[in-house]
């Protein structure tokens, strides 16, 4: 993660509130698992971006968060202040939309564990015959190409490509969708086919990306708002290790999540007690699944017939 995070007091907030109102010329409300998160500002291409991404919110509920998103010569290139009692975030000098709609997430996943006990995963979810899989790893190990592969077959459904939330119901633990439509790669035909053609080549933006929507490819009814978790897959890329895949117990999953800082580098507060709330997040999800790690050293296309293998997916 490039960005900085600075936390300001809320009298920096109304401060910084007073100084960026009067530049707002977009207030968009939108709906992200049952919050209301606010972005404010100037930028047409991002109040655009924002509204194909995330479902819209009525404009008469009272916002839980907010993200003011704005240049200033006075910070930095990707500052981020942030008043966590308000859930305010501001935004100077950010030009890549990935990291602004992580940050409205992980200000979303900040209110729902705060005061509603459910928690947020960085990571992939899909449903396969009714049977969630959730697919978290390292930056580059491989999660979004191995997620779309599992697409090409009819028998899965996505619930998420990048973030989703969860919350136990007594045996079982559930997961929900975050995004109307999802911030795809310009490479992904590349390695699966099928998406070729999914967003035209000049509607990807600077960093070769774009938000699509795959109902387009994989069919309406192939994108699911929740699924019952029963599969975990952690990816690492270690060529120095010979084995592929292994059965992971509880107690140490729970090491390598909490080592790779929950595979999340949008966490915007890290204190004592937000570590307690994470770390029984992540056991409940433990506890509930069935947890392998997966290395994927081998290609593309040999990882995705060993996950599919682990999950009982046909070929």
């Amino acid at each position: 993660m490039t960005y900085t995070i600075c936390l300001i007091s809320p009298e920096e907030k109304d401060r910084l509130t007073q100084c960026c109102m009067p530049r707002v010329r977009f207030e968009i409300k939108s709906d992200i698992y049952g919050c209301c998160i606010k972005l404010l500002s100037d930028n047409h291409t991002l109040k655009d971006t924002w509204q194909e991404n995330f479902y819209a919110m009525s404009e008469g509920i009272r916002s839980h968060g907010r993200l003011f998103v704005f240049s200033d010569p006075l910070y930095p290139e990707n500052s981020l202040l942030l008043d966590p009692y308000s859930k305010t975030a501001f935004l100077f000098n950010f030009s890549y939309y990935g990291w602004i709609k992580s940050i409205a997430l992980g200000l979303t996943g900040d209110i729902l564990e705060d005061e509603h006990g459910i928690s947020s995963i960085h990571g992939a979810c899909v449903d396969i015959g009714g049977r969630g899989l959730c697919i978290v790893g390292t930056s580059g190990a491989g999660k979004t190409t191995q997620t779309y592969g599992l697409l090409n077959n009819p028998y899965s459904r996505v619930i998420s490509d990048d973030w989703f939330f969860s919350r136990v119901y007594g045996p079982d633990i559930l997961a929900y969708g975050s995004e109307k439509n999802f911030y795809i790669r310009e490479d992904l035909a590349g390695i699966w086919k099928e998406f070729d053609g999914l967003v035209g080549k000049d509607e990807y933006d600077a960093d070769g990306r774009a938000v699509a929507n795959l109902r387009w490819v994989v069919g309406k009814g192939r994108q699911l708002p929740f699924t019952t978790l029963k599969t975990l897959i952690i990816l690492k890329r270690d060529p120095a290790d010979p084995c592929t895949s292994r059965n992971l117990d509880p107690e140490e999953g729970l090491v390598l999540f909490t080592k790779n800082r929950y595979f999340n580098p949008h966490l915007l507060v890290d204190n004592q007690r937000k570590s307690n709330i994470r770390k029984r997040c992540i056991t409940d999800l433990l506890e509930r699944t069935c947890a392998y790690l997966v290395n994927t050293t081998g290609t593309p296309r040999e990882t995705q017939s060993l996950i599919r293998s682990l999950v009982g997916l046909q070929e």
